[in-house]
């Protein structure tokens, strides 16, 4: 027996259909970096998927560890998978912080790390710390990048330790849109300067 809503199937013969959003996660790709410049999921490459299959894709982010103090961590998108990465993008950032000492705790717009319709990397985290124990992790969650009829939004947490002379524990919130109203079919991580040392970006779909 099915159970038949507004002409749209629920369930059949006691299953939920295949079409019905159930908000389980899908592991799609893992990337571990080594010394890598860049880390990029690009849809029909290496196994990734990056279409209208899934309404919400989360990338998570695994102690990635700068090569270079001070780099910030970034991300860019791409609507013609990877050929041609910078379509314009806006976003806005603020950031939490505390020092090791209890000393120093700020709460702040970073409006130097915001971007208004920029074509370069945008930055999802400010100066990460370079020492042997020191990395951001996080996630970026974008919705509906196959949308053909409006821009892509996306919202990212990092948690990292910062590149001073006294460790701050910061945690960033960013959110912003790709503006564009073509599929956006690649995302790629960096750092500001230096490469990626190591890490690893675990890729998710959500239906």
């Amino acid at each position: 027996m099915g159970l038949i809503s507004n002409g749209t199937t629920l369930l059949d013969a006691g299953a939920i259909d295949s079409g019905v959003p159930t908000g389980a996660m899908t592991l799609i790709k893992t990337l571990t970096a080594s010394s890598s410049g860049t880390l990029s999921f690009v849809d029909g490459a290496a196994s990734v998927v990056l279409d209208g299959t899934y309404k919400e894709y989360i990338f998570k982010f695994y102690n990635m560890h700068p090569g270079t103090g001070a780099a910030k961590f970034r991300m860019i998108a791409s609507a013609d998978t990877g050929s041609n990465y910078g379509v314009a993008t806006t976003t806005t950032m603020f950031e939490a912080m505390q020092d090791e000492g209890g000393s120093n705790e700020t709460v702040r717009y970073e409006d130097g790390d915001d971007a208004a319709q920029s074509t370069s990397a945008i930055n999802i985290s400010t100066g990460v710390g370079a020492d042997a124990d020191e990395c951001v992790s996080g996630d970026l969650h974008l919705f509906d990048p196959a949308s053909t009829a409006f821009v892509k939004h996306f919202i990212s947490t990092t948690q990292f330790v910062n590149n001073s002379g006294t460790p701050y524990c910061k945690i960033t919130r960013v959110g912003g849109y790709v503006n564009t109203t073509s599929a956006v079919d690649a995302i790629q991580f960096s750092f500001s300067s230096g490469n990626i040392d190591s890490g690893v970006i675990k890729m998710y779909g959500i239906k």
